[in-house]
């Protein structure tokens, strides 16, 4: 069986689970800002949410894909990098670095600095590529490339902040590998994983930004759960008796996992101790990336730059979608076959899925 169904995931509603009175919380709001990419949002979706922090503001910085010849701001956070217009906020970009493959430096023809080295960003969201390439406008400043490539290699080094794991090597001698800044509030043994029909004995270990629960016998058989990818926390009553469910998210694959204290009057002091846990959490949350900035010429809040919204009235017309003038232009030395086109007369090469010879047009 799959990693998946051998942990502590109780089953997806398998066992008849019947909620108690009360003691049901509802969940924080989902974060979307590091697994999305959005394309010309209202201002009001870049501003920074909670545990969200600016790294660097880089002025002078062209989107040469989508928007070659046209300078903006490029912000740096935590979580994404922001690109806005400096002719009109509502021409913007969020990149979720969830959504990041890799990120390179390359030469790239830029409208307002001709040939120079540029950030290639490549990604991948809900199974579609994009690419994205950004030029510095200042020369000889090498801040857009360090800053961005450095960034995303510590939040790719922090996954287990942020991201549900199943089976890790997490747990060493008993005792937990911890995370920088990571703090164990509660380290309580005689707790069953339901995951199967017979449960598993094992132990809690409950810190500021996760719940750990790794086998007595196996430690190699855990589950750790970072607070940000919990949906809700309930006792319900199951077939074994009164049992703590926790829930989480649908990005961090929608588990139910379900847990027995022994002896059962631990099950309250576990629930409530993560249950305020959590809450803490959500109100200040810990996503882990970390970035020091080797000279710093002044402080991060001097140099933030606040955004004003734009009290104007957008007209929709017939533009082609922006999503559309950041497909990677990749592999382009395997031409598509060529193919009669009605609206031409003539026989030209396979236009891209989604793509129409009028949205070409209105390009140029």
């Amino acid at each position: 069986s799959s990693g998946r169904e051998g942990q502590g995931r109780a089953t997806r509603a398998q066992h008849p689970i019947v909620p108690s009175a009360a003691m049901a919380e509802q969940p924080p709001e989902e974060i979307w800002q590091d697994r999305e990419i959005k394309f010309d949002q209202h201002p009001s979706a870049l501003r920074l949410r909670k545990g969200e922090f600016q790294i660097d503001s880089i002025n002078s910085v062209e989107d040469t894909k989508g928007n070659n010849g046209e300078r903006g701001i490029l912000i740096v956070t935590n979580l994404r990098l922001i690109w806005t217009s400096a002719k009109s906020q509502r021409t913007n970009l969020s990149i979720g670095f969830n959504c990041v493959s890799s990120v390179n430096i390359r030469q790239v023809n830029s409208k307002l600095r001709g040939n120079s080295q540029a950030l290639f960003t490549m990604t991948r969201y809900n199974s579609t590529r994009f690419e994205f390439i950004f030029t510095s406008l200042v020369k000889n400043s090498p801040r857009l490339f360090t800053t961005v490539q450095a960034v995303f290699k510590s939040y790719e080094t922090t996954k287990l902040y942020r991201d549900l794991k199943l089976r890790g090597a997490i747990i060493r001698d008993k005792e937990l590998v911890m995370l920088p800044h990571e703090q164990v509030y509660e380290k309580i043994g005689g707790i069953w994983n339901l995951s199967s029909d017979q449960g598993n004995l094992g132990t809690f270990i409950i810190t500021n930004v996760r719940t750990v629960w790794f086998a007595v016998l196996a430690e190699n058989f855990n589950v750790s759960i970072p607070y940000l990818q919990m949906k809700s926390i309930n006792v319900r009553n199951s077939k074994f008796g009164q049992a703590l469910v926790i829930e989480t998210t649908v990005s961090s694959g929608g588990y139910i996992l379900g847990f027995r204290a022994d002896p059962v009057d631990h099950l309250e002091q576990v629930y409530t101790q993560i249950l305020n846990l959590w809450k803490i959490f959500s109100t200040t949350p810990i996503f882990g990336v970390e970035f020091h900035v080797d000279e710093k010429v002044q402080d991060p809040k001097e140099q933030f730059v606040p955004r004003t919204e734009d009290d104007v009235e957008i007209l929709e017309g017939d533009d082609i979608e922006p999503c559309l003038l950041y497909q990677p232009d990749g592999d382009k030395e395997n031409d598509r076959e060529p193919v009669f086109n009605s609206e031409l007369g003539l026989a030209v090469e396979r236009l891209k899925e989604g793509t129409t010879v009028q949205a070409l047009w209105s390009v140029v």
